[in-house]
């Protein structure tokens, strides 16, 4: 799977990305900002996003346009998971910082098995 990293924070970002390939699988980024992650959206399975981001823009407007526009798999990673707006629905997580390794990776295993359930249901 190729997972697509949104997180402003150089630290954390390259925790995020060395989970994911210890995980065996792909990143895009990381990237900070909306316009950098849609130029990545297109090649993208799976999004770890931020709710704040480096352009001023919020994640959970971003996860929006990922899930409509792109069909792509959310999982929040934030330090702040009660800014989420009430009634938020589509991101498949919201992991709280700091995180577990763990934590991301059942959330991508989540991600992956909601994929192949959908595939198993188109074919």
């Amino acid at each position: 799977m190729r997972v697509m990293i949104v997180e402003d924070e150089f630290l954390i970002a390259s925790l995020l990305e060395a989970v994911v390939h210890d995980s065996g699988h792909e990143t895009l980024g990381p990237v900070s900002t909306v316009e950098q992650a849609l130029a990545y959206a297109p090649r993208a399975d799976i999004a770890l996003v931020d709710l704040g981001l480096s352009d001023g823009n919020s994640g959970h407007l971003l996860a929006r346009r990922l899930i409509d526009r792109f069909g792509i798999d959310v999982i929040f990673v934030t330090g702040d998971p009660g800014s989420l707006p009430y009634g938020f629905d589509g991101a498949l997580a919201v992991i709280a910082k700091p995180f577990r390794d763990e934590d991301i990776t059942d959330a991508l295993q989540r991600a992956i098995d909601k994929r192949s359930r959908s595939v198993a249901r188109q074919g």
